[in-house]
């Protein structure tokens, strides 16, 4: 299991060992730039990096990027393969697996595991995971994940097992016929159930956002509320697409924010008491269903709310 891998990219080359002359053209331009015009295949923030790292040697001598170059000067690039082109590697993660057959799993994802590989998040995915707990997953795309969940939201999420299962799933999930409900607890009374019908896309100033825009993708949220406190609702929240933190954006466009969301939260002061100590976004993926790929039944899986929500719940109910 440990020699487990998946490859994300088809240029894993290390570049280890490239060593070229500093071209007489370059006389007088600071290190960074004159890398920039020898090694074009490169980027600048890339090349930039492998400096700061002692990766980059000039006349077999580590510098900074602001040291001038005359030419005639000897660059050696020995720098490794960036993060997203290393092989993906299986790691022993616990995963509380809710069903497992030999076409899917169905698993309780805790609050704080990221699903995929990405940016700030190379090692201790729920990938890395899924691969050590069935290796043969590497052969199949992103190890068999087929839709995904926030880091700090908690609950169900399925993986297919074969290539067969994930065109199927796929397949379900663009057909709207699987179902995904979620436990959301949210600031302020919510009055009455109803529908967010509002398109979500990438927010024109903060790019890690999304936001509702005319120029998004459609999405659909249904709330129906389940319980009030004194200044929060819990709703049962029921997703007709699955556009990426639809929930927290739609809610939020509503002006009912997610307890807990560091980014789409209510505004300074609004929360007080258990609600403004909540570390996170307060989203459970609580119930799943969906038809089997192989044997077509109907199934359906809930998972009870985790230990800090059901806190939370209790404690401001009193």
């Amino acid at each position: 299991m440990a020699g487990t891998e998946i490859r994300e990219t088809q240029n894993y080359n290390a570049v280890e060992g490239q060593e070229r002359e500093v071209p007489t053209e370059c006389a007088g331009m600071r290190l960074d730039q004159a890398l920039a015009r020898m090694f074009p295949e490169h980027s600048r923030s890339r090349l930039a990096a492998w400096v700061k790292q002692g990766q980059v040697k000039l006349d077999h001598a580590a510098v900074d990027t602001k040291r001038k170059v005359w030419g005639g000067e000897r660059v050696t690039l020995a720098a490794l393969p960036e993060p997203r082109e290393k092989p993906l590697q299986a790691e022993a993660i616990a995963l509380a697996i809710v069903h497992e057959d030999e076409a899917l799993l169905v698993l309780n994802k805790p609050a704080g595991l990221v699903v995929h590989p990405g940016s700030g998040n190379w090692q201790g995915t729920l990938l890395n995971g899924l691969l050590h707990h069935h290796p043969p997953l590497a052969a199949i795309p992103r190890a068999g994940i087929v839709h995904r969940l926030d880091k700090d939201t908690s609950g169900l999420l399925v993986v297919a097992k074969t290539l067969e299962a994930q065109t199927d799933l796929v397949r379900q999930l663009q057909a709207r016929t699987v179902k995904r409900q979620y436990l959301a607890l949210v600031h302020g009374a919510v009055t009455r159930d109803g529908s967010v019908d509002a398109p979500i896309g990438r927010h024109q100033t903060q790019r890690t956002r999304m936001a509702v825009s005319e120029h998004g993708r459609a999405a659909r949220t249904h709330y129906r509320v389940l319980e009030r406190y004194a200044q929060a609702t819990l709703l049962e929240c029921s997703l007709d697409t699955g556009r990426t933190h639809q929930i927290r954006v739609h809610l939020q466009s509503i002006g009912h924010p997610l307890v807990g969301d560091p980014v789409y939260r209510a505004g300074r002061g609004a929360a007080v008491g258990p609600l403004a100590n909540f570390k996170r976004q307060a989203l459970h993926a609580y119930r799943l269903g969906l038809v089997h790929p192989v044997s077509g039944a109907a199934m359906q899986w809930e998972a009870p709310l985790p230990e800090d929500m059901r806190a939370l719940l209790e404690a401001i109910a009193t």
